[in-house]
């Protein structure tokens, strides 16, 4: 398979998107790093994610959406916290974890009953979605273990020949993972530190 990387042209995002919901993976830009996408509700094209990656199979992917109504159908119920959060900082570097309805497969959750939720602040990342017409699941577009990739030729680096495209959207705005905050519980807890920060989460909560 010879991976190309590709302008995020309009035919270029319709070409992609298609790859999508043919159930293969495509490397995509968002604000934070870039993500290894795929139809977020299809189990075979998730599998692809967990085999390119070498990701371990209990560790649940996240979904990214395009907009705060696709969330409703993803989860059981949008808490009081979560709407603050997602009217503050959505779009933009912040995961949220609620627990999940039933047509978020086990499988994509690392067969635990919540999922995450991504709505990311970039063009790109939102048109590509938004044309795919599913929630893509989409971790860093890196090997396992190391460093998630900035640019269009660190994920080449890791997936050459291995995927069939990569969107190049220049340079991701901040560089590190995003925040996610785990909401499903009782007390909100911050489970991975990133782009925004424990007091501004606290602040808005």
């Amino acid at each position: 398979m010879e991976t190309k990387i590709l302008k995020p042209t309009k035919e270029n995002l319709q070409r992609a998107g298609e790859m999508i919901r043919a159930g293969e993976p495509v490397a995509f830009p968002t604000e934070t790093v870039y993500g290894l996408g795929a139809d977020g509700l299809n189990v075979a094209a998730c599998k692809k994610i967990f085999a390119v990656k070498g990701r371990p199979a209990d560790k649940p992917l996240s979904l990214h959406v395009a907009n705060l109504e696709t969330v409703e159908k993803l989860v059981k119920k949008i808490s009081p916290a979560a709407e603050k959060l997602f009217k503050k900082f959505c779009p933009g570097p912040l995961t949220i974890i609620l627990e999940k309805s039933e047509i978020v497969p086990d499988f994509v959750t690392g067969g635990k009953k919540n999922v995450g939720i991504r709505f990311p602040d970039n063009e790109i990342a939102l048109a590509l979605i938004k044309i795919s017409g599913c929630p893509v699941a989409a971790p860093s577009a890196n090997i396992s273990g190391m460093s998630p990739p900035k640019n269009a030729e660190e994920v080449l680096k890791n997936f050459s020949g291995k995927i069939p495209v990569i969107l190049d959207g220049g340079k991701c705005k901040f560089g590190i993972s995003s925040t996610v905050v785990d909401l499903s519980g009782d007390v909100p807890k911050i489970l991975r530190a990133g782009a925004i920060t424990e007091d501004e989460i606290k602040n808005c909560l």
